[in-house]
């Protein structure tokens, strides 16, 4: 176990923690210790605490010693020479016509560093105000940009509730606050209405989400009602569900030894039923293989002339028969089948030829020949025959 106190530098800053070392801290005590920026005066936010150290954690800073009275003056003269150096920093920011809002001013407490805060809407190039700062103030200087949140943070407000702002009160970190929040709220959409000061959306939106989420540990839990007609279990005994009541949130219960109950659905637990696979529950059926199809008459009798070759041949057939019995009347019947027979190309061909012929297509007219003017028509034509 490992014993570690938190200290804030700021109002409403982050939380650090270090290690007491053979210190002993109460809460509310000021302390000097050591850090990135060197050292620093903070004040102690959480007493001593117990907690197991992760294991790739690396080791807490130790606090050096307790602030006493000298250390709590500096602490102020450093707050008076913020001002001063405020004032002189606005003057080299119009000097050099850059376009930045300087918002803060920190001397950290061995005074071995002085730290600009400034907002602006893109990169700034201000080297050539460093170099003018660093000749003033004989000292490291170091300029930092943030955004709109850190600005109001640090300058303070109040809001539209009429209160000061909680980022500048007891707001440690800025959670990320989302759009979603004022919709699952039923609040105005309004940007005006759920933004503040700073121009973004407010932080106490955050701070009922979790309720409306359902993720609230203090909200109860939705008693579902029993279905109607299923299976439950109550103090007196397992039965059937007959009615249920929304009003009362109750449910009429007919128990297995043919009594009748009122309970409430708190009281109920409905009991689950095992329910048989499809495979136990639904016998087997037996297809009997379907029979095979019958062949058709003409697939019987096989393969029959085409429908012209037949008529054809009837009327040949019919014309050779007849009462004058000549023989000549047949030959010619017989001739004109064969010719017809001849002629005719199936059918399978010429819808195949149909479909590969394009729709729009046309067969090309033999040119008309033109015709001499002063002429007839019928002059033209016999002209054209011979």
């Amino acid at each position: 176990m490992e014993t570690i106190i938190g200290v804030r530098f700021r109002t409403a800053g982050k939380i650090y923690h270090f290690s007491p070392g053979q210190l002993t801290i109460a809460k509310g005590q000021h302390v000097i210790v050591e850090t990135a920026r060197g050292m620093e005066c903070g004040r102690v936010v959480t007493g001593p605490e117990e907690i197991e150290p992760a294991p790739d954690a690396q080791p807490l800073k130790v606090i050096q010693r307790i602030a006493n009275a000298h250390d709590l003056q500096r602490v102020e003269d450093n707050r008076k020479h913020e001002k001063e150096a405020r004032v002189i920093c606005k003057k080299k920011i119009r000097e050099h016509g850059l376009p930045m809002k300087l918002v803060s001013v920190e001397y950290t407490f061995d005074l071995n560093k002085i730290i600009f805060y400034f907002t602006a809407d893109g990169r700034i190039d201000f080297r050539d105000l460093v170099k003018d700062l660093a000749s003033v103030f004989r000292t490291r200087i170091e300029l930092r940009q943030i955004g709109v949140r850190d600005e109001a943070k640090m300058m303070g407000g109040i809001g539209c509730c009429g209160r000061p702002l909680c980022c500048a009160t007891f707001l440690g970190d800025f959670e990320p606050v989302s759009i979603r929040m004022a919709k699952e709220q039923n609040l105005s959409l309004n940007p005006t209405k759920i933004s503040g000061i700073c121009g973004r959306l407010m932080c106490c939106l955050k701070y009922e989400s979790d309720c409306y989420c359902g993720q609230c540990p203090k909200q109860v839990k939705k008693i579902q009602p029993p279905q109607q007609g299923g299976r439950v279990v109550t103090v007196d005994g397992e039965g059937k569900v007959i009615s249920l009541n929304q009003q009362r949130r109750t449910a009429t219960i007919l128990l297995d030894n043919s009594r009748t109950v009122v309970a409430a659905w708190e009281d109920v637990i409905e009991q689950e039923v095992e329910v048989e696979s499809a495979e136990q529950k639904a016998p087997e059926v037996k297809r009997e293989p379907r029979e095979e199809r019958r062949p058709s008459k003409r697939e019987r009798t096989g393969s029959s002339r085409p429908r012209e070759g037949r008529e054809h041949g009837s009327r040949s057939g019919r014309n050779g028969s007849n009462g004058n019995g000549s023989n000549g009347s047949s030959e010619q019947a017989r001739e004109h089948s064969s010719r017809s027979r001849r002629s005719r190309r199936p059918r399978e061909n010429r819808s195949a030829e149909r479909q590969s012929r394009p729709h729009n297509a046309r067969r090309p007219r033999a040119p008309r020949e033109k015709q001499e003017s002063g002429q007839p028509k019928e002059q033209a034509r016999q002209d054209a025959k011979s």
